[in-house]
């Protein structure tokens, strides 16, 4: 069976699932979500006219007379001014009807008990409605819940918002050969990719529900792949030919339907992309780190983004300067990092090494044949979207009872359009590309 083309691979990854269903949260448990539904204003806004400035709310033409002072959050009732009348007002307070302007205190002149100045009509007051009115929908569904979406969420009278369900990941490292802790060994290496996975699912919508580890047992794999507590499952390593590589075979045992069966990019040749009788996929991982990492945003980040209800977004491009081996079928994957309104290579791209990977705020995605044209960048996940994955499995735990299982067959027990990038932006603000 030949490879799939990268572009071909990335987009059925994102035609392999559906979004799951919405959830009611809290605001603050929405974050990193999707809506799942339009964002409406319950509110308008702003909910009442309110001063802008901190002076006197003056009704007609002055001098006017100040007949008290109202001061934000004072919601006594106020009377309607007539003309000549005032009041003291601060910023964000109520104004009272028959309310002509407000005339800021460094533009008011008092002459015995009167207030003086020049006002135009409507000035500093914000109109109940004027920025948004009752009803408006803000936003559309499939729009990622983020902190300034929260705040305008709450400014519109929401406390709670619907969003589709995280998707959840089992995750199951295979390799006899792997230590998760301690210095590698003649024979014995460090398992690099499971610590980077939490980050990289969180980033493109998921999260984490377990880890499991197996030695190179086809029965152990097959059972890990059973389990009904994930939506999808990722399986690091085993996705070659070799005598201990059993993902196809376990594949075949549980009746999956391969979808992707190694894509044409260098590194990561040898990834899948398989859907279970019950509809929940299954993404092979190769075992080099890099190339993990390339499977894991070429299948993974878009199969999650669907999933989680994210809209696709239009890839960010931008010129590659600096030495690049083109291949003439494959597309290459590289590390690059920003040079004014260009990126660079950083180099250090074997397989098995992310030292450039860590350097890089992006991969640029080099297509076969390329010959100078602007390339798309897939945005790195930067520390904070790490760290936040990391601390939620370390406080919140797993949403399975054995976050890593402890299976007794074969399973080791473990020791714990294109958009153009913008000339001023760091890649590193950007969040893993989707689609």
């Amino acid at each position: 069976m030949s490879a799939t083309s990268w572009p071909e691979a990335r987009r059925i990854a994102r035609q392999a699932g559906t979004p799951l269903d919405p959830v009611d949260v809290p605001l603050p448990a929405a974050l990193g979500a999707t809506l799942a539904e339009p964002l409406v204003a319950l509110s308008p806004l702003p909910a009442y006219d309110a001063a802008a400035m901190d002076g006197y709310a003056v009704a007609g033409t002055g001098p006017w007379q100040v007949l008290g002072r109202i001061l934000a959050g004072d919601a006594r009732p106020v009377e309607p001014l007539g003309p000549g009348s005032a009041m003291e007002i601060a910023t964000g307070a109520l104004v009272p009807s028959g309310v002509d302007a407000v005339l800021p205190y460094e533009r008011a002149r008092f002459r015995g008990d009167q207030v003086h100045g020049e006002i135009e009509s409507g000035r500093h007051i914000r109109r109940r409605g004027d920025d948004c009115p009752l009803g408006a929908e803000v936003l559309p569904a499939g729009t990622l819940v983020t902190p300034t979406l929260l705040g305008l969420a709450a400014s519109l009278g929401h406390d709670r918002l619907a969003v589709h369900r995280r998707p959840r990941v089992g995750v199951v490292v295979t390799g006899a050969e792997l230590l998760s802790a301690g210095l590698p060994s003649p024979g014995r290496v460090r398992d690099a990719i499971s610590p980077m996975l939490p980050g990289l699912v969180r980033s493109a919508g998921g999260e984490i529900a377990w880890t499991t580890r197996v030695t190179d047992d086809l029965t152990a794999l097959v059972e890990a792949m059973r389990r009904a507590d994930a939506d999808v499952i990722v399986v690091c390593g085993a996705t070659s030919v070799g005598a201990a590589d059993h993902l196809r075979g376990a594949l075949e045992t549980v009746a999956a339907r391969v979808r992707v069966h190694g894509v044409a990019c260098r590194p990561g040749h040898p990834q899948l992309l398989a859907t279970m009788p019950d509809g929940r996929c299954v993404v092979g991982l190769p075992g080099n780190p890099y190339a993990a990492l390339v499977a894991a945003l070429t299948l993974l980040a878009p199969l999650l983004g669907r999933l989680a209800g994210r809209s696709e977004r239009r890839p960010v491009t931008a010129r590659l300067v600096g030495p690049v081996k083109v291949l003439d079928r494959d597309t290459r994957l590289v590390p690059v990092a920003r040079d004014g309104s260009a990126v660079v290579p950083v180099g250090h791209d074997r397989p098995g090494l992310l030292w450039g990977a860590a350097e890089a705020n992006a991969l640029a995605v080099v297509p076969p044949g390329w010959q100078g044209d602007e390339v798309e960048l897939l945005a790195l996940p930067d520390a904070d979207t790490a760290v936040a994955a990391m601390v939620r499995l370390a406080t919140d735990g797993p949403t399975t009872p054995d976050s890593v299982e402890r299976a007794p067959r074969g399973v080791a027990e473990p020791p714990g359009g294109a958009l153009r990038l913008p000339d001023r932006l760091p890649l590193a603000t950007a969040t893993v590309a989707e689609g």
